[in-house]
């Protein structure tokens, strides 16, 4: 009877108090953190707290998301309910840091949500809280303050520095350029959010008058006395029973690091401010110069005895390790597709510099020799991310191995070991395609040995599409993948990326994988690799060939930073062969280099199905099928900034840009 008593008691204090176990108690939350040294907040994605107090939402990786939010939910339905008032004060320090100065990567948001985890959500423009079913749907339950660094048509965005009220969706129920009013409310001051720079923000919402403040300045900047955002919007009529508060952030194929640096919050009340002198700094973005001090002391700490450890531990644990590999009992049904590390490591002279072939995000490239049979490899090092199973990869792996096309690179085979993946090719003594386009080449191709490569690839590429067993899409198409043999024949290697799917079948992949310049506007949404998405990469392939530059050249002006954006203002002046590479003088054949140069832009349409198949681009460069003539009415349907942007085309400040595209990527 005591026990039963003791619970009747407990329960009548919860409904007393209105706090279920497990929920915050809203009528009376009230939090600061001055830092995040000792924080338990709920995290997933990439944020972290780092070792000197920040919450860093992402980091240099791209197309992820980081999620922070207060740990336990929020009942402010209940508040509603009851009549009560669920006002709420917040204020926070954030910082956006971009990777280049002059490419933002994708904005954060404060948000209010239904849950700490949006497992649905999608990184690039999505910020992390939205996906294409899930945007614009009411059943969201969505409130969010977005800081956004990039211009999306598609979410109606106003500009590529703004700050938003958004509503159940990317499209801002009101939106205004980032910046802060002065005292006098008179004059207006802009505010880089992607300068690198911390700032503060202020967001307040009334629940009797209905009504939200958005206020920002700079750290050191007094709130101003005028909001920047001011919105009259019943949240109780958006906001699930319970909800989680929080911030959310992105990064695409450009990415920004997104930091948080100190946040306070309060129901019912005005937030307790930071105490700026204790939050953290921003990490530099040079490194510091190396002590003198240090340098000097590291004789004296490298004792005697420390000396002696090392020497120990080498020789009786990194004799066993130093070969030391990965295999399973599955991989034995593979037989002569499995290299011994150890093989590796003698025909590749222990990985030695001298032997190094390239290097990119995704692994370096060695040259090398296999003992006994003298057969020249290139091996490739990547560390394995795949979303499938060890045991699936690998098999894929294997698979296209079997493939045997002049004009692909064979894959001889792999090697596991720890968290690496060796990769093994047949090596093409002339190397990769890019060493003879790019950065004042040595050594140029004339017209006739590039408009050769071109057809090669493409010919290859059908081949995967088309011809093989099953469909094989390269998803990582580009001419550092493009290796020359002996006689400079084009050669598609590096099937690292590479998935395979039956013929007829949907594929399923969702992982974003490939480089920056050269994704498909589809495949940095859906996630989903396809024909199409190759095609789209194969497009950015071919001007890049006849333009001897980058999808991407800094070293040019801004208007002619993006290569597809220039070689479509060069069409769109009568002369699409100006684009072409200074370095071919006057030795090329003018209808050969116009129809790659239109067929590039054929090939960069924003809808999948705008685009020619592999087998058509194989038709129109042997003359089979005529090339069909570009309009302006065509054109409107071309990404005139690459998909790697992810929407970056609608912050370019490019006039072709604003007349022609309507709707973006």
């Amino acid at each position: 009877m005591e026990k039963l008593f003791l619970a009747m008691i407990f329960q009548f204090l919860v409904l007393l108090f209105h706090a279920p176990l497990g929920y915050a108690a809203a009528e009376d939350l009230d939090f600061t953190y001055n830092g995040f040294h000792s924080t338990n907040l709920s995290r997933d994605g990439i944020a972290e707290f780092t070792s000197d107090g920040l919450l860093r939402l992402t980091n240099a990786s791209q197309l992820q998301e980081g999620h922070a939010f207060y740990p336990r939910p929020i009942n402010f339905m209940n508040l509603a309910s009851n009549g009560s008032d669920f006002s709420f004060s917040t204020t926070f320090v954030f910082a956006i840091v971009p990777e280049y100065s002059i490419l933002a990567g994708h904005g954060m948001s404060f948000v209010i949500a239904p849950a700490r985890r949006l497992p649905e959500a999608l990184p690039s423009s999505y910020l992390g809280l939205f996906n294409d079913s899930s945007n614009g749907n009411a059943t969201s339950h969505v409130v969010a303050v977005e800081f956004d660094t990039l211009q999306n048509r598609e979410f109606d965005d106003i500009d590529s520095n703004h700050v938003g009220i958004d509503i159940n969706g990317l499209k801002s129920v009101i939106a205004k350029p980032a910046g802060y009013y002065t005292s006098n409310e008179k004059s207006f001051n802009n505010l880089t959010l992607a300068s690198g720079q911390p700032m503060q923000v202020w967001v307040e919402y009334d629940s009797v008058d209905k009504h939200m403040n958005v206020t920002m300045a700079p750290l050191h900047v007094a709130k101003p006395d005028r909001p920047l955002l001011s919105l009259v919007y019943d949240l109780s009529s958006v906001m699930d029973e319970n909800v989680s508060i929080g911030f959310s952030a992105s990064t695409g194929a450009v990415v920004s690091t997104h930091y948080i640096l100190g946040w306070s919050f309060k129901m019912n009340g005005v937030a307790q401010g930071l105490d700026l002198s204790q939050l953290p700094k921003l990490p530099r973005v040079v490194p510091k110069k190396e002590s003198k001090l240090l340098l000097l002391g590291l004789p004296v700490i490298s004792s005697v005895s420390f000396v002696i450890v090392v020497l120990v531990i080498i020789y009786y644990i990194g004799k066993k390790m130093k070969f030391a590999e990965l295999q399973e009992e599955w991989e034995l049904d593979y037989g002569p597709h499995r290299f011994k590390y150890k093989d590796l490591y003698t025909a590749t002279k222990g990985f030695s510099s001298k032997d190094l072939l390239g290097s990119g995000g995704f692994g370096r490239v060695y040259r090398g020799v296999l003992p006994i049979s003298n057969i020249q490899i290139a091996v490739k090092r990547v560390s394995h991310e795949s979303r499938q199973g060890m045991r699936e990869f690998v098999s894929e792996i294997v698979s296209i191995g079997r493939l045997r096309h002049r004009n692909l690179v064979p894959l001889l085979g792999y090697c596991r070991r720890k968290g690496e993946l060796l990769l093994v090719y047949e090596c093409m003594p002339n190397g990769s395609l890019d060493k003879y386009l790019f950065d004042k080449p040595s050594c140029t191709l004339d017209w006739n040995q590039r408009f050769r490569v071109i057809k090669g690839v493409a010919s290859g590429l059908v081949y995967l599409h088309e011809e093989w067993e099953q469909v094989v899409i390269h998803r990582d198409i580009k001419a550092s993948n493009v290796l020359l043999d002996v006689e400079l024949n084009g050669r598609l290697g590096d099937f690292g990326l590479a998935r395979l799917y039956d013929h007829g079948t949907d594929p399923q992949t969702t992982h974003i994988v490939g480089t920056l310049g050269y994704l498909a506007p589809e495949h940095t949404r859906t996630g989903k690799a396809t024909t199409s998405t190759d095609v789209y990469s194969f497009g950015a392939f071919l001007l890049e060939v006849a333009c001897g530059r980058r999808p991407i050249d800094q070293r040019v002006s801004d208007e002619d930073l993006v290569l597809v954006d220039y070689v479509f203002s060069c069409w769109t002046r009568g002369d699409i062969v100006e684009a072409i590479d200074p370095n071919l003088g006057n030795n090329y054949v003018k209808e050969e280099v116009e129809l790659v140069l239109k067929l590039g832009l054929l090939c960069s349409q924003t809808e999948p199905a705008a685009r020619p198949n592999m087998r058509q681009v194989l038709m129109y460069l042997e003359n089979a099928l005529p090339l069909p003539e570009l309009s302006l009415m065509q054109t409107s349907n071309i990404s005139l900034t690459f998909a790697g942007f992810d929407h970056f085309a609608m912050s370019w400040s490019s006039s072709v840009t604003d007349s022609l595209l309507s709707g973006g990527r």
